[in-house]
């Protein structure tokens, strides 16, 4: 039985940033790179495909394409606390698995990318807490 848990998504809010990393692809993977990109980001309504200027630590900046939340779209629960998304996370399974593990595996992947996210740390650590 599936029971809808949450994703994680980029949230474009004025002067908000996202440390993370960027890819660049050679020109003749360009058009293939965007059709898969789309078809896995672009499943439902609730991302919105963008271009953006992004920042490098040496001062250079480039335009490139991110994946945003549609703060519109019914989907989105931007104004959730926390304590609210964990609980759903502890409990939720869907088409992909356990929210928790899709949790922890972003968690994970973003420590090893020495990334990290304070509100992340703490819902990894409050789910776990909670499926005990």
């Amino acid at each position: 039985v599936e029971e809808p848990g949450l994703v994680l998504a980029l949230d474009k809010q004025d002067g908000a940033h996202c440390d993370g990393v960027a890819f660049r692809v050679p020109d003749h993977e360009a058009d293939a790179t965007m059709v898969y990109l789309r078809e896995r980001e672009l499943i439902s309504s609730a991302y919105l495909e963008r271009q953006v200027e992004i920042s490098f630590r040496d001062g250079t900046r480039i335009p490139s394409v991110t994946y945003v939340i549609d703060a519109e779209h019914v989907q989105y629960v931007g104004d959730m606390t926390l304590e609210d998304q964990a609980q759903i996370i502890a409990t939720a399974v869907g088409g992909r698995g356990p929210n928790d593990e899709y949790l922890t595996n972003t968690a994970a992947h973003l420590a090893k990318l020495k990334l990290s996210d304070p509100d992340l740390d703490w819902l990894v650590a409050r789910v776990r807490r909670l499926k005990q």
